[in-house]
């Protein structure tokens, strides 16, 4: 680093985290709320958007009141409805987040869920909620608050002699597959009791509302948490195709195998039919917050900065490290062109995990992957920010990381091998080493990911 590029290496590092942390507190779910809906007396006022009409919904027309809160944004949406529903309500529920509260409602039961990898709670809590929707008749109102993290979170297989242990492998398996979020949630409907529009199926005919933090495509809401309450528009063959396109059978534990071979046409036939079509009319829903949102609230940050902002999200859901080359090659071509840019991406990558991954996650992977080819502009102000919403990146304790043309030079420094440290999987020691790891904590929120590339020099 040289005397002329260290402070604009420092401005463009506080820049960076100035756009993602902006994003994170625009994106307030307690607001998002207030922006979709309010309470006029005990009538529920749902507001018109470009999608939707506008709704009035009198819940004391209703003598039960449920609330079935899943996902990594659990709490928080939780915690926001209750402050604005009507203290006349009579309201009973279930939530199921990363974390229980130390105050806990009387009135809802809670269950701690495993993410990214399902857990006791995780199956206690899809008990507990099938349980709670089998009360539910026409004089009942359900609210579902979904979030990302919640195809873990609530889980339950169909086959009820499938283990927890086999449900975590299964699931294991998956993440580490280097398929899509969305190819993975096509599997996962025909695995789970509570997924694929099952828990709308559990509550036929009372009135539902879901209410979604969207960390999928908006083209692709039913991947939000596996689609517990919408349709399932993937056919039986598309979750087979995906099977075999990753060779997944023979990777899962064999009780998983043998469901999925024994797989017929009625399990498709389940979230079809009479039953299924009285189930869905009866359900409403709205998206509160996306990531459009989040992304949007980065670009107005970085303009007022003063960067020439482009927004290109067309690796969404490349692996990690072919979205690094495609972004920079990008990255590179627009700030010949413009002297202080900022090139904003959202969505998120894959990666395909070793047999024995290290401590890290996409984003970081993703940052460090970028760090290489930085290096190759030593002496120039340039910088990559990766990292997610929900404060959580894979395993470890951060949200993503920071890099810069000195990350390689620095880690090497330190005594690091960056090369093997991207190839274990096991980025965030070398980050946290260099003080460049991005920490929020869990932030109740989850809108997918932000990268974040930065250039800025003198005309």
């Amino acid at each position: 680093m040289t005397p002329e590029t260290g402070p604009k290496l420092e401005e463009l590092h506080s820049a960076a985290q100035s756009m993602f942390l902006h994003a994170l507190d625009a994106c307030d779910i307690g607001k998002a709320f207030d922006r979709h809906l309010h309470f006029d007396g005990t009538t529920l006022i749902r507001h018109p958007s470009a999608a939707l009409k506008p709704v009035s919904i009198p819940l004391d027309r209703y003598k039960k009141v449920f609330v079935i809160s899943f996902g990594k944004a659990a709490m928080t949406m939780l915690d926001a409805l209750i402050e604005r529903l009507p203290k006349k309500i009579h309201l009973r529920g279930v939530c199921c987040a990363p974390v229980t509260p130390k105050k806990r409602n009387w009135r809802i039961r809670y269950f701690t869920g495993g993410h990214p990898l399902p857990n006791e709670d995780s199956f206690a809590a899809a008990e507990a909620t099938l349980k709670l929707l089998k009360r539910a008749r026409k004089d009942t109102f359900v609210f579902f608050l979904i979030s990302g993290g919640g195809s873990a979170m609530l889980e339950l297989p169909r086959n009820q002699k499938i283990s927890l242990d086999d449900t975590i492998a299964f699931h294991e398996t998956l993440i580490a597959s280097g398929a899509s979020i969305t190819e993975i949630n096509t599997i996962r409907k025909y695995f789970s009791a509570v997924k694929g529009g099952r828990l709308a199926l559990a509550a036929p005919e009372a009135e539902k509302l879901s209410l979604l933090l969207a960390d999928v495509p908006l083209k692709d809401l039913g991947s939000v948490a596996s689609s517990p309450t919408l349709p399932n528009q993937s056919t039986l063959e598309d979750c087979r195709e995906v099977l075999a396109r990753f060779h997944l059978l023979e990777k899962f534990p064999p009780s998983v195998r043998t469901y999925f071979e024994s797989l017929s046409s009625d399990v498709a036939a389940e979230t079809h039919g009479p039953i299924a079509d009285e189930a869905f009319r009866h359900t409403q829903f709205d998206t509160l917050l996306s990531n459009h949102d989040f992304l949007n609230a980065a670009r107005d940050r970085a303009q007022e900065l003063g960067f020439r902002v482009v927004i290109d999200n067309a690796c969404d859901d490349w692996d990690y490290a072919d979205a690094s080359r495609y972004l920079l090659k990008r990255f590179h071509e627009l700030r010949a062109q413009h002297p202080r840019l900022c090139l904003l991406s959202s969505g998120e990558v894959t990666v395909q995990l070793g047999p024995q991954p290290g401590c890290g996650g996409r984003n970081q992977q993703f940052a460090l992957a970028s760090a290489f080819d930085l290096a190759r502009y030593e002496g120039q102000p340039l910088v990559v920010l990766s990292a997610g919403s929900d404060g959580i990146d894979g395993n470890s304790p951060a949200a993503g990381a920071i890099v810069d043309t000195t990350t390689i030079a620095r880690a090497r420094e330190f005594h690091f091998d960056p090369e093997g440290n991207l190839v274990r999987f096991d980025t965030c020691p070398l980050f946290t080493a260099l003080g460049d790891t991005i920490i929020t904590g869990p932030t109740g929120n989850n809108l997918r990911d932000l990268r974040i590339l930065l250039a800025s020099r003198d005309e």
